[in-house]
């Protein structure tokens, strides 16, 4: 879509013919006069979630005790991961939700790397999530690093050429593991070109979907995607630290050994038998427990966004990216801004970044500005991101309007030299 005006009457036009707009009243928001971009970093706070959490605290806990395990609880990683499995193109039996990211990440990319003894090269990218390349190298290091990490690199910082991937990828390759959407630039890889790349070496491919779930269309069976994993507390609004997920795929379930022999992860947790037989389905990758209180906090915006749809939802999504960067080369790129995502709409996911060299302070200055000044709230990746996030289930037009007319006010009237360049402990 051509975007012509940069009317304030123009975004409310937009509002007005959105048909997800219904969707922004299921979230609180209890001051009108901030502007929320940092959704793909932290959802807001599904209204409907806390009377769930409450029936699961006074009642599940309060009331049923032990006996809610067998309630319903004890099967909670796995229907939800059912449900999950409807927004990323899997099977209801390959997801599973358990444990944090970067567990599942250990998990899962020791199990592969173990399931090819004979190959000893890893490929990822500079993009991929710094935490993401922590466990890689511990891996490496746990296994007596016989194994080696290469990265492959971007001309521009913005994208990662195919060419690149491909000239990456060899017979001694075991695993291709990268995030489907950057963190940084929101660069969006080809799923399928790439799984096809390393399935033609004989690799296994390892997808991150944190900042690609909820929010990006996602097709893991038709990419034919053999592992991924994923958190739920960016564009799925599951809360703070909300427990992650994983998927197998049904093929390797039964091939693949767990690194972590957790109980749950036995085939028959309650036999207590004192010697592991793992389970031969995707349950063989739980551990211990599941945080059950946090867990249930992610089911109610899973469903809202069943209820929305994904391909909707990426529709507005890639509307309200497109209005966005069409502002920004109207008003800031004069001002010394530059595009730091993809302008494809087909190569970005569904958070933008702008580069300022003062992008910290401007960052600073957007959020802590005292009233009457709307506060808009981003976030800054190093070393000069600003990045906006657009969580298309409640992002409205009009905020996106403000957010980057107040931007604009901060640079002009360079009220960011009010602020330090000082790095604060979260950014």
């Amino acid at each position: 879509m051509h975007f012509q005006s940069t009317d304030i009457n123009f975004a409310i036009e937009l509002d007005a013919h959105d048909e997800l707009a219904s969707y922004r009243d299921e979230f609180q928001i209890s001051d009108p006069n901030l502007i929320y971009l940092d959704g793909n970093s932290l959802g807001r706070l599904p209204k409907r979630t806390v009377e769930y959490m409450g029936d699961a605290i006074e009642r599940g806990w309060g009331e049923r005790l032990i006996r809610v395990w067998n309630e319903g609880w004890i099967d909670a990683p796995s229907e939800l991961g059912a449900k999950i499995a409807k927004l990323v193109g899997a099977q209801a039996d390959e997801i599973l939700v358990t444990d944090s990211t970067s567990v599942n990440l250990f998990k899962l990319g020791l199990a592969a790397l173990r399931a090819h003894p004979k190959r000893l090269k890893i490929v990822s990218d500079v993009f991929n999530f710094p935490s993401d390349l922590y466990i890689l190298q511990g891996i490496i290091d746990l296994l007596g690093n016989k194994h080696r990490l290469e990265l492959v690199h971007s001309t521009d910082g913005i994208i990662i050429s195919s060419d690149a991937v491909k000239d990456a990828i060899d017979e001694d390759t075991c695993l291709v593991t990268f995030s489907h959407v950057a963190f940084k630039s929101a660069f969006m890889y080809d799923m399928a070109y790439v799984t096809e790349l390393a399935h033609d070496a004989g690799a296994l491919t390892l997808w991150d979907l944190s900042h690609s779930v909820g929010a990006v269309p996602v097709d893991l069976n038709g990419c034919k995607v053999d592992l991924a994993v994923g958190c739920t507390y960016k564009y799925l609004n599951g809360g703070p630290g909300s427990p992650a997920f994983l998927y197998v795929k049904r093929g390797l379930q039964d091939r693949l050994i767990p690194p972590i022999w957790g109980w749950f992860a036995a085939q028959a947790p309650f036999a207590f038998d004192l010697n592991f037989n793992p389970a031969t389905d995707i349950s063989r990758f739980k551990v211990g427990t599941p945080a059950m209180l946090s867990m249930k906090a992610v089911e109610p915006a899973v469903d809202l966004h069943l209820s929305a749809g994904i391909d909707r939802l990426r529709e507005k999504s890639v509307q309200q990216s497109e209005y966005l960067i069409f502002l920004a080369e109207q008003w800031l790129l004069p001002l010394g801004f530059s595009l730091g995502s993809p302008r494809d709409p087909e190569m970005r996911g569904s958070h933008v970044s702008l580069r300022h060299p003062e992008g910290y302070r401007i960052n600073r200055a957007l959020i802590e500005s005292p009233p009457p000044a709307i506060r808009v709230i981003p976030d800054f990746r190093e070393p000069d991101n600003i990045r906006l996030g657009i969580a298309p289930i409640y992002t409205t037009y009009m905020e996106i309007h403000q957010a980057l007319s107040r931007i604009r006010k901060v640079v002009d009237k360079k009220i960011y030299e009010m602020y330090s360049a000082q790095r604060s402990g979260v950014t």
